[in-house]
């Protein structure tokens, strides 16, 4: 009888501990932020930001680990394969989940299932500049010397199937347009050549632009977020200046792999919210030429595909390959 009663306390000591145990703090131990770019670029950038203001709320290092490679595939891959417990992040970007997923036939994860969105943390709208040699004021402009002169109006890309060729192709088509393409090895090359007037127009990030267009080496014609962007608030939209409806941003946000715990997951996104509300972060994003914009994993998720099943269709349209 005393080791029924022993063994009777002893399971109900368990049996309370038992969720103490399970509920034990996140994160108890330093948690690794994934970035799949060198760094130095717009997701770096942005994921050091949150990184470094996560480690201060948590009290627990977020370290940030550069897996550059494959227009972001290296490093997703290293993601999405790494235990599902919630000390391994990943901040990928609308190359990441949205557009690579059409534009390479295999990918060596399964992009519909590999990882749990956590938080939109900023969108990125790009900007249409032209060399201001170039005789246009507006986009209305751009798109009246491109049917004047069909295929001669030529603009500038970081490469084949990135943001910046994408916006383009989105413009094309629905502007109802052509323009020759000029893909470049970066998008430092592609504005130095437009600076040049080796080519006429270009759909640029923000933070690569923002010293040139202040400078008068480049002219902004419009941004192509639905809103106009902070960082430039005397720049029209494409949308309310030529091509109604017209939206086509990059954007960076948290994922982590699939099967983390969904109360990690929420409790990572609430802290993303709260972070983003900061004037400080805000400010800096913004200086960055990024928009912040905290979101629900529901929400973000609706994005992902949102922006997979607009840029899968471009894609398919225009033959656009990754090596092409």
């Amino acid at each position: 009888m005393k080791f029924a009663h022993l063994a009777l306390a002893l399971a109900t000591a368990l049996s309370e501990a038992g969720p103490a145990l399970a509920q034990a703090p996140y994160p108890a131990k330093a948690v690794t932020l994934v970035v799949p770019f060198p760094p130095g670029g717009g997701t770096d950038t942005g994921a050091r930001l949150i990184a470094q203001k996560l480690s201060e709320r948590w009290g627990q290092p977020v370290i940030v680990e550069n897996k550059p490679g494959a227009a972001g595939i290296v490093g997703a891959d290293h993601a999405a394969k790494a235990k599902p417990d919630g000390y391994t992040l990943f901040m990928g970007n609308i190359g990441t989940q949205s557009i690579n997923p059409s534009l390479y036939k295999k990918l060596p994860y399964n992009p519909d299932t590999a990882f749990a969105p956590v938080a939109l943390v900023a969108e990125l709208p790009l900007v249409l500049v032209v060399n201001p040699k170039v005789e246009a004021k507006s986009p209305a402009d751009v798109i009246a010397l491109a049917k004047a002169r069909p295929g001669d109006v030529t603009y500038s890309t970081s490469g084949n199937g990135g943001s910046m060729h994408l916006a383009a192709a989105l413009f094309e088509n629905e502007a109802g347009i052509k323009m020759m393409h000029v893909p470049y090895k970066g998008g430092g090359p592609a504005i130095q050549d437009l600076i040049a007037g080796h080519v006429n127009v270009s759909f640029a990030t923000i933070l690569e632009t923002a010293s040139y267009i202040r400078g008068g080496r480049l002219q902004a014609l419009a941004v192509t977020s639905e809103k106009r962007s902070p960082a430039l608030p005397d720049v029209p939209t494409v949308a309310e200046s030529a091509v109604p409806g017209f939206n086509s941003i990059s954007w960076i946000g948290l994922l982590a792999p699939a099967g983390t715990p969904q109360p990690v997951i929420n409790k990572v996104a609430g802290d993303i919210r709260a972070i983003l509300e900061t004037p400080e972060v805000r400010d800096r994003l913004i200086a960055q030429g990024a928009t912040p914009v905290a979101s629900s994993p529901a929400e973000f998720k609706a994005l992902i595909e949102t922006d997979r099943a607009r840029y899968a269709k471009i894609i398919i349209e225009k033959g656009i390959t990754a090596d092409q």
